[in-house]
C-alpha cells in the first residue's frame, strides 16, 4: 500500500471523526460532565429523542475506562430551599447500560458528614429503556450551601433526561435514603 494513501485514509478518518464530534448540540452552562472518568463520556442535546419536543439532555460511554461513571449534573446555591423538602424528577431513557444509570441529588452543607445524599443506586436503570418518570427527594438543612443534581451512567451505555423539574413538595413525600446495596456482615470474618 503506498503511504500518500494511507495518509488520506487517516487523514479523512480524522476528519469524519471531528465532523461527527462536532455535530453534537452541546449543553450549555450550568451542565457539566463530571465523574471519576469524565473523559470517557460525552454530554449534549439530543432534538430527535424527546418527550418535551425541545430536546432531551444526554450523557454517552465514548471510550475508555468501562469500570467508571460520568455524571451530567449542575450545582445551584441553596439559599431559597433551605428547610424545606426538594425533589429533582426528569422522564429517563437508556440504550444499552451495561452497569446501572440512575437520578441522583446532593446537599452539600459544612459539615459534609452529614450532607444528605441519594443516587438510586437501589433502583438502578439497566440496559435498555423506554422513558420513564424518576424522582429523588431530599430534605435542604437550614445551614445547607449547595444542591447538586443529575444523572449518573455507571459504565457503558447512554442515558438521556427530558421533562425536568427541580421543585419545593410537602413534608407528606417521602425522602429517599440510601440503602446498602449488600446487607453488612453481622461479625468479622477473622
Amino acid at each position: 500500500m503506498k503511504p500518500g494513501f494511507i495518509l488520506l485514509s487517516v487523514l479523512a478518518a480524522t476528519s469524519l471523526y471531528a465532523l461527527a464530534a462536532e455535530s453534537v448540540e452541546k449543553l450549555a452552562e450550568p451542565w457539566v460532565l463530571a465523574g471519576e472518568t469524565p473523559k470517557s463520556y460525552q454530554i449534549g442535546i439530543d432534538r430527535n429523542q424527546t418527550i418535551s419536543g425541545k430536546g432531551s439532555k444526554f450523557i454517552r460511554y465514548e471510550s475508555g475506562e468501562e469500570k467508571s461513571w460520568g455524571t451530567l449534573m449542575q450545582m445551584i446555591g441553596a439559599e431559597q430551599y433551605r428547610n424545606k423538602r426538594l425533589r429533582f424528577q426528569a422522564r429517563v431513557k437508556t440504550k444499552d447500560v451495561d452497569n446501572w444509570a440512575g437520578l441522583w441529588m446532593r446537599v452539600d452543607t459544612p459539615s459534609r458528614d452529614d450532607s444528605p445524599f441519594y443516587n438510586s443506586e437501589d433502583k438502578p436503570i439497566k440496559g435498555t429503556t423506554d422513558w420513564q418518570l424518576r424522582s429523588v427527594v431530599l430534605d435542604v438543612p437550614a445551614d445547607a450551601k449547595a444542591i447538586a443534581f443529575g444523572v449518573i451512567d455507571e459504565g457503558k451505555g447512554q442515558v438521556w433526561l427530558d421533562d425536568l423539574k427541580l421543585e419545593v413538595v410537602s413534608k407528606d413525600v417521602p425522602v429517599d435514603k440510601m440503602k446498602p446495596v449488600k446487607p453488612l456482615p453481622t461479625a468479622p470474618s477473622l
